[in-house]
């Protein structure tokens, strides 16, 4: 197992993704300090219940099983002069044991699942390509920078996954998925979903 730092959120990180963040709390001024100075990751979990905000008289957060490793990649001092840093999703870790320290930061004790194999993309799976090549065009996702391989399955996967407007929750489950079958099956009842089919 693993040491790592963990970033609590309530929103969920896929490998390839990006995510801006706004940091304002002392414990993670420092994990964003020592990431820029050393260029090591930290985890992001998502929060299953809880806030992301620690405060007296707040239950601890309850965390999920795993979470993706961040990198940061770019930052900038926000115009209400909080610090603003984009993160990017690398590697799926499994999460077991956490620990919080006197500054209220939470370790992890985690074990990094292996990345999997590249998957060439399948004719019955290009609905999903469809799909994330015309959330693309959106000026918010174009601002994003994303680099995409739309030869591989499990990038077009996560990319969508990320994207798309889903519940919280629902991505967390498919972040959890090992089997790109799987993935693609649920992607595929998922927008029959939103597009009104059956």
């Amino acid at each position: 197992m693993t040491t790592i730092s963990l970033f609590p959120l309530s929103g969920v990180l896929l490998p390839h993704g990006k995510v801006p963040l706004q940091i304002f709390e002392q414990r993670y001024i420092d994990l964003v300090r020592s990431s820029m100075k050393t260029g090591d990751p930290f985890g992001i979990v998502w929060i299953r219940r809880g806030s992301e905000v620690a405060g007296r008289g707040r239950a601890s957060s309850e965390l999920g099983d795993w979470g993706t490793l961040a990198r940061i990649v770019d930052w900038d001092q926000l115009p209400n002069g909080l610090l603003g840093i984009t993160i990017q999703g690398e590697g799926r870790f499994d999460l077991y044991e956490t620990e919080t320290q006197s500054n209220g930061l939470v370790l992890g004790e985690v074990v990094y699942r292996d990345n999997p194999a590249s998957v060439s993309m399948e004719a019955k799976w290009q609905p999903m390509l469809d799909v994330l090549q015309s959330l693309e065009s959106h000026p918010h996702v174009q601002q994003m920078g994303l680099q995409l391989d739309y030869g591989d399955a499990w990038n077009v996967a996560w990319a969508l996954i990320q994207l798309l407007p889903l519940e919280e929750y629902l991505k967390y489950e498919l972040l959890g998925l090992d089997a790109i079958d799987e993935v693609m099956s649920e992607l595929d009842l998922i927008l029959n979903q939103i597009s009104g089919e059956d």
